[in-house]
């Protein structure tokens, strides 16, 4: 069974998503407040984790700054809120992805798919195996073991940061629209007015440093 983490103060709603999922293969263990929340995913082991937002003691928005200090698992991070700057905020924090409430349990049945679909790639040491490693320039993509060099250094990136660069280098020369990237991360076309896709690369830009010309969106 897979691993899930869920934080949210709502012990209701925590009940009803351990009973949901429980027949679907997940195990879910809960934390009610940030804090407690937080020691969990860092002393624990959980394949996903489920984050609300409004959280008692900590909130989700530090919980997650604090938790991506430490580890790369991913997060689904969920609010009441509807502004649009809740939802830049969580991924500028790392979140993989942000569902809004109120939800259904078969939306957010989807999003952990999708994540765990991209996340739980198997892991080989760098170059092995006789898979394909793209290459623009200095850097460095290995699909297999999920990991990047640049200039020969170990560059760290979460997984969806890491989805990102690999539909980039592989795109290399040519251009890489936001639909192509949207079905990469997301698995649907790109929304007009969302800026996800443009926050997650402006974090690669930081980490990478300049982009290499060839890897432009549109």
């Amino acid at each position: 069974m897979l691993s899930v983490l869920v934080v949210e103060d709502n012990r209701d709603l925590c009940a009803m998503m351990r009973e949901y999922f429980a027949p679907l293969g997940f195990a879910l263990e809960t934390a009610h407040d940030g804090r407690a929340g937080l020691a969990r995913a860092v002393e624990e082991s959980f394949d996903l984790i489920i984050l609300d937002v409004m959280l008692p003691v900590i909130d989700g928005f530090e919980v997650l700054r604090q938790l991506r200090r430490r580890s790369a698992v991913p997060v689904i991070m969920l609010t009441a809120r509807t502004d649009p700057a809740d939802r830049v905020g969580g991924l500028n924090a790392g979140a993989d992805d942000y569902l809004p409430m109120p939800f259904g349990p078969e939306e957010l049945l989807a999003r952990m798919h999708a994540i765990l679909r991209r996340t739980q790639a198997p892991v080989t040491s760098l170059g092995s195996g006789g898979h394909t490693v793209p290459q623009v320039g200095s850097l460095e993509v290995d699909t297999a073991a999920r990991a990047v060099r640049l200039r020969g250094k170990a560059v760290g990136l979460t997984q969806t940061e890491f989805d990102l660069l690999e539909c980039l280098a592989r795109g290399a020369g040519r251009i890489v629209t936001r639909d192509a990237i949207a079905a990469v991360l997301y698995q649907r076309i790109a929304n007009p007015y969302e800026r996800s896709i443009d926050v997650r690369i402006s974090h690669l830009r930081q980490k990478l440093g300049r982009m290499p010309q060839a890897q432009k969106t549109r």
